[in-house]
């Protein structure tokens, strides 16, 4: 059983590489604002790769549409910002927008239309869905399946918090009760800290949060082989207080995925909540796939070297040192 799962492990790492700078590719962002009838002032925020290169996205609109004011910006945090103003005879209500480029990238595009006397539009763009049409009256509905969206994606493509709550799987094991309440543990800690840092009443830098968080990790993967040489450690006697003290630091690294492209000013607690919601959606389908995948391995009738179940704990571990040090690099 636990060769092919540390085989099935192993693919997932190999499959992450190109992914292993970063949680997942950083969604662009797209702000329209009415500042006046039919004139609309444009923040458009694009991913940066590298000093000075972005990504190749373009805000395209339909040929009715004037530029009024060229677009500046500059490099800011990680990414290419521009704004700029155009004018449309009446307005942007019901006219579709283009996002030029996206079906060439695997990133998302956020885009957030704030139109006078209406409730702000938010929306979540695809490579396979690079356009959408501004809404004349928006719903609340959209805001929180964008969110909810969000918060499934980022969960499901931030392997280094995947790897850490499988190893905390690793270490518990089949009692199911405190699987429960290391995962509840890990949830409460995770929550508090997002909204702590999202509301802006804890401010704490990104890149040693990054940093620990992979130190977290590796420590996760070292209880694994302590438990498995028959002294056990912190981990496997207490893991629910393990998951809750790493959760506090895990919430830091959500809300630095959640102001990379903000919340509607009008439905702060509303989008806070849901994003909160869609990782523990996330969250829950990976616990889920993985005891899933875990109890169909243990019906296999197979005898594996013993050996082999080292090679969970180093490869998570292996993987988490590399973030270390590219982390502590970034600095």
């Amino acid at each position: 059983m636990k060769c092919l799962l540390c085989s099935l492990l192993f693919a997932f790492i190999l499959a992450a590489a190109p992914r292993l700078g970063a949680h997942e590719m950083r969604p662009a962002y797209l702000e329209i604002t009415e500042i006046s009838p039919e004139t609309y002032e444009i923040v458009w925020k694009v991913p940066a790769l590298g000093e000075d290169r972005r990504l190749s996205l373009y805000v395209r609109f339909d040929g009715q549409t004037e530029t009024i004011t060229e677009p500046v910006g500059g490099m800011v945090g990680g990414a290419h910002v521009e704004r700029w103003r155009i004018k449309r005879p009446g307005g942007l209500s019901g006219t579709p927008v283009f996002i030029d480029g996206l079906a060439r990238t695997f990133t998302d595009v956020l885009a957030r239309v704030s139109l006078a006397g209406t409730k702000t539009q938010s929306v979540l763009l695809k490579p396979e869905k690079p356009s959408f049409v501004v809404a004349r009256n928006p719903t609340g509905w959209e805001v929180a399946a964008t969110y909810t969206r969000l918060g499934i994606e980022h969960i499901l493509g931030g392997i280094d918090h995947l790897l850490f709550v499988l190893a905390l799987l690793l270490i518990v094991g089949h009692r199911w009760g405190l699987l429960f309440k290391t995962i509840t543990a890990f949830t409460v800690a995770h929550s508090i800290t997002l909204a702590l840092a999202t509301l802006g009443f804890v401010h704490v830098p990104a890149a040693p949060v990054e940093a620990v968080i992979a130190l977290s990790i590796m420590f996760v993967a070292a209880e694994i082989l302590h438990t498995r040489s028959g002294h056990p450690g912190l981990t496997a006697r207490a893991p629910w207080v393990v998951a809750f003290t790493f959760g506090l630091l895990h919430g830091f690294g959500f809300a630095g995925a959640l102001a990379e492209v903000g919340l509607p000013q009008n439905a702060i607690p509303l989008a806070l909540l849901l994003f909160n919601v869609g990782v523990e959606i996330g969250q829950l389908m990976f616990v889920a796939a993985a005891i899933g995948l875990i109890a169909l391995l243990g019906r296999m009738r197979v005898q594996w070297p013993t050996w082999v179940e080292t090679i969970p704990p180093y490869a998570i571990g292996g993987m988490a040192m590399f973030w270390v040090i590219q982390r502590m690099l970034a600095f």
